[in-house]
């Protein structure tokens, strides 16, 4: 069976961060326009768009985009792992004849002028009921705590350490100081994470995501469109799911693995590649411990290696596995699964600057959703498949 050939050709970033005022469309809409733009097409262009947000976007933004006549459009929702599965699906769409070009757009704007930024989610989250009552009653509710729980389990289980979620905070770090769109681009050390706050023990402030105004949109499109089109293609050569749908389960492995065997086994598997021909790693990084297990779990280490892994310098820059070369989501910006994915594709066009790995020929992107629940890889090459 022949595996369909089809590439990204536009990005598109608006500001990030704190940036107040404008609603979730209003972002939706410039890194539309950007996307758009950026592959040198026009609007009218479009004839698919694949939505995902936390409910802030709907199926009305095809109208308050302007667009006309589309012959696709979908609300997907995968949490974090959506970016990459928005990918996926348009690919197979644009590949089968059914659009030609599909814009996938998430965008979010959470934070409100005066209120901190824990609070941003806090107003979204119902108030529990029922069963789910008696575990909010315990503190054992929200991300935070439900991720806590995981990071324990892998310490316990592995002896992993703080010390080792402070090295991907200081790797990521590195990276966010050469990436002008970063929120966070002061250099930090090992007591700096240590004298963070406790968000959720074992988990500090500096080993959780940021919350950021935004969004991003990419285009996609055949690899023979692509190949005519503005800027470099960015070619998907594999792609692949991973949902447990056991994790949290009594008797399960939860904490200890997650959906990235599946997904990367499926994705490596038709890209025809092992994890030692990936360059660079873009690993979902909603917290510090998250990308330590999805490590383990593509191969780039042992099970129970990720953190001596990331403590010898691999993740950061002038190491072996650049990972997260923008900053991620704990330093860049958090923008789901658009956050690994936007960065593997300024790597694999070259377009880092001053944080462009030495060798990008070969960018993993993963997205993981829920509490370990979903997950999704893509892997993107500069050339077509052979």
């Amino acid at each position: 069976m022949s595996i369909p050939e089809f590439a990204i050709a536009g990005l598109g970033i608006t500001p990030m961060g704190r940036i107040y005022g404008r609603s979730a469309v209003s972002f939706a809409k410039e890194a539309v326009d950007l996307a758009v733009a950026d592959a040198g097409l026009q609007l009218s262009d479009v004839d698919g768009l694949l939505i995902n947000s936390p409910g802030a976007l709907g199926l009305g933004l095809q109208w308050q985009l302007g667009l006309r006549n589309l012959r696709l459009i979908s609300e997907i929702q995968q949490y974090g792992s959506s970016a990459s599965a928005m990918v996926q699906y348009a690919g197979m769409a644009v590949a089968a004849g059914m659009a030609n070009h599909v814009v996938c757009v998430f965008a979010d704007a959470p934070l409100k002028e005066g209120l901190a930024a824990g609070a941003a989610y806090a107003a979204r989250r119902p108030a529990p009921k029922g069963v789910n009552g008696i575990s909010a009653a315990a503190g054992y509710s929200g991300a935070n705590t439900r991720y806590a729980m995981a990071a324990r389990r892998h310490m316990q289980t592995y002896g992993t350490t703080e010390e080792h979620f402070a090295a991907v905070a200081i790797a990521q770090r590195q990276w966010a100081g050469m990436n002008p769109m970063a929120q966070l681009r002061d250099p930090i050390t090992v007591e700096d994470h240590h004298a963070s706050r406790w968000i959720a023990e074992p988990l500090r402030l500096l080993d959780c995501c940021l919350v950021s105004n935004g969004a991003v949109a990419v285009l996609v499109t055949t690899a023979d469109r692509a190949a005519n089109l503005a800027q470099p293609p960015v070619h998907v050569l594999g792609w692949g799911q991973g949902h447990p749908g056991t994790t949290q389960e009594r008797g399960s492995r939860f904490g200890l693995v997650s959906g990235a065997v599946e997904s990367s086994r499926t994705a490596f598997g038709m890209a025809g590649i092992t994890v030692d021909d990936v360059d660079v790693a873009q690993i979902y990084d909603c917290y510090t411990y998250t990308v330590l297990v999805s490590l383990e779990d593509y191969g780039f280490c042992a099970k129970g290696e990720g953190g001596p892994f990331a403590a010898s310098g691999a993740l950061g820059p002038g190491g072996s596995l650049p990972t997260n070369t923008g900053g991620g989501e704990l330093s860049a910006y958090y923008m789901w699964g658009m956050t690994p994915l936007s960065e593997g594709i300024i790597q694999a066009r070259g377009q880092g600057g001053e944080r462009q790995a030495s060798d990008a020929e070969l960018v993993l992107v993963s997205g993981n959703g829920g509490i370990l629940d979903f997950h999704s890889t893509l892997v993107l090459g500069k050339e077509r498949r052979s």
